[in-house]
This record gives C-alpha cells, sequence and structure tokens, in this order.
C-alpha cells in the first residue's frame, strides 16, 4: 500500500513576518501540546526565489561573514525559509504554541555551493512531533533547490521544544552529536563583546523581529531579564569564525540563551566550535562541521 503525497501549497512571495508572529502568539493560548498530536502534512513551496542582495549584505554584516561574494552564508537559507515556516507554525492545525517555543537544535546539509544570484526552489514543511524530557519537540524541514533541480542543494532540520509537563520519560538523543558536549571547553579562539542592539540588528537583517531580541523591556515581558541574542545568529558568527566547505554538514545544538550586551568565548577545534559565557562554564552553543559526503 503506497503512502499518498503529502499536498503541496505554492506561494506567490515570501509571508510578511509580522503578521504571523502575531496571530502565532493570539491562537497560543488555544494550543494543547503533546507528542501524539497531529500536525500539519502541507508542504509549502516557493518557486522562483531570488535573493535581495541588500538584505543578503546586511545579514552578513552583522553576522561576521565576508560580504560581496556570490555566494550564501551556509546559514542564509534558514532565513529564506523562516517566514514559511512561521506561516506553517502559526496555523490553526500546529499543536504548539508560538509563545514560548525554544529553537533547541538545527542540522544543515549543504551539497554544493549557493550563489547568491541564482533563482532557487524554496520547500518548507513539518517532518513530526517527538516527545522530549521537558516537552514536545517539533521538527521543522526547509529545502533549497536550484531552479529546476531535482534534489535539494541545501536542507535543513530544526527543532522546536514547546515546555509542557510529560508522563514518562523522553526518547535519548543519538549519542555523538552536539548534545554530547565534552565536558572541557574548546581552546579559546576570540572574546566577543557583544552590543545591546545586537539583537535589533540581526531582526532587522533577517526580519526576526521576537520582542526579547529587541529591548530589555520587551524581554521582561516573557520572562527574561535581558534581551537575548537570536540563536540563529550565535550559529552564524560562530561559522563566520570558523568556516565551511561549499560541500558541508553543520549541526548546532542551542544550550542557553546569550544576553546582551555581554561577553562571549569562541573555542574551536577539530571541526567543533562552540560558545561559552566569559568565563568558560557556561555552554550556550556547540557544534560541529563536517565535509559533505563524509
Amino acid at each position: 500500500m503506497t503512502t499518498p503525497a503529502a499536498p503541496t501549497g505554492t506561494l506567490t512571495g515570501l509571508p510578511s513576518l509580522p503578521p504571523l508572529l502575531l496571530r502565532g502568539a493570539l491562537r497560543s493560548p488555544l494550543k494543547r501540546p503533546r507528542p501524539d498530536a497531529d500536525f500539519p502534512r502541507t508542504r509549502l513551496v516557493l518557486p522562483g526565489l531570488r535573493v535581495d542582495l541588500a538584505r543578503l549584505a546586511a545579514y552578513e554584516r552583522v553576522c561576521g561573514f565576508p560580504t560581496g561574494a556570490d555566494a550564501l552564508p551556509v546559514t542564509y537559507p534558514h532565513v529564506l525559509g523562516f517566514p514559511v515556516a512561521m506561516r506553517l507554525m502559526s496555523g490553526r492545525d500546529f499543536p504548539l504554541p508560538l509563545l514560548g517555543l525554544v529553537h533547541t537544535s538545527i542540522g544543515v546539509t549543504r551539497r554544493a555551493a549557493t550563489p547568491a544570484t541564482a533563482v532557487y526552489e524554496l520547500t518548507v514543511y513539518v517532518e513530526g512531533l517527538a516527545r522530549h524530557r521537558r516537552g514536545t519537540e517539533a521538527a521543522v524541514v526547509t529545502e533549497l533547490r536550484a531552479d529546476g533541480g531535482a534534489e535539494p542543494v541545501w536542507e535543513s532540520r530544526s527543532t522546536y521544544l514547546a515546555r509542557h509537563r510529560v508522563d514518562g520519560g523522553a526518547a535519548p538523543r543519538p549519542e555523538g552529536g552536539p548534545a554530547a558536549a565534552q565536558a572541557e571547553p574548546l581552546p579559546v579562539r576570540a572574546q566577543w563583546r557583544l552590543a545591546g542592539d545586537v539583537g535589533r540588528r540581526y531582526g532587522a537583517a533577517s526580519g526576526d523581529r521576537n520582542p526579547i531580541h529587541l529591548h530589555p523591556l520587551t524581554a521582561r515581558l516573557f520572562g527574561f531579564p535581558r534581551a537575548i541574542a537570536h540563536g540563529m545568529w550565535t550559529v552564524a558568527r560562530c561559522l563566520a569564525a570558523h568556516g565551511t566547505p561549499d560541500a558541508a554538514v553543520v549541526r548546532a545544538e542551542f544550550r542557553a540563551p546569550v544576553p546582551l550586551p555581554g561577553t562571549v568565548a569562541y573555542g574551536a577545534a577539530d571541526g567543533r566550535f562552540e560558545l561559552r559565557g566569559r568565563d568558560g562554564r557556561r555552554l550556550h552553543l556547540s557544534g560541529t562541521v563536517d565535509p559533505y559526503p563524509a
């Protein structure tokens, strides 16, 4: 018996993020998350996507990537796909509340160079839900195809956690990934002093203007004493320093928020990278960079 094909929705342009974030916030109190809940099966597809080069340059500057090359930073397709993901995750049929949802990890596979001036097809879908020791985790997949290409040249899998009480244990995470963080810090390659406006500058470049990243006053409304850096800014900043080959596999786990302003230590060795507090104790981010194929 064959599995029926997932329904496809074709977009004519990238959705606007602010209305989606508002819609998701208003619907959040009505959501009752659980790992066995149903979730949207629709794949949203945006053909004929061209990159806004001015917006790309702003992103490169705030994240520390070199500007002017005809190549997308390895994390940039996530920015392109994020509004499409929010369209799915703010819908009535998505079972997790958008308010309080935590981006816990991302895995990226880039099979070839991705020119900034190329035309792409973007696809985003919810892969599924899973039990987590702190609640329910959703996996969202983003794919980027060269115009007319059958296979993705870039794809990612992000996990988002909705915290709630759970009965029983959670499925264990795979061994050997960034979650199995080493006890000893990696060699420190740089210390970065982060200004209080990093969240606002990244939000302007990426379109992700979540209030927890913008200002201490808006962050306090959601339980944070200070604004915190975007998780995707922290991994992009690390990868800008680390470097990635044209064909690469990147994995990162977001371990603890990075308060703004503040000072962090970037460490790297043997294809691993991390971001810790200035004293080296608190681990904010851990990740790996490997060649593709391995």
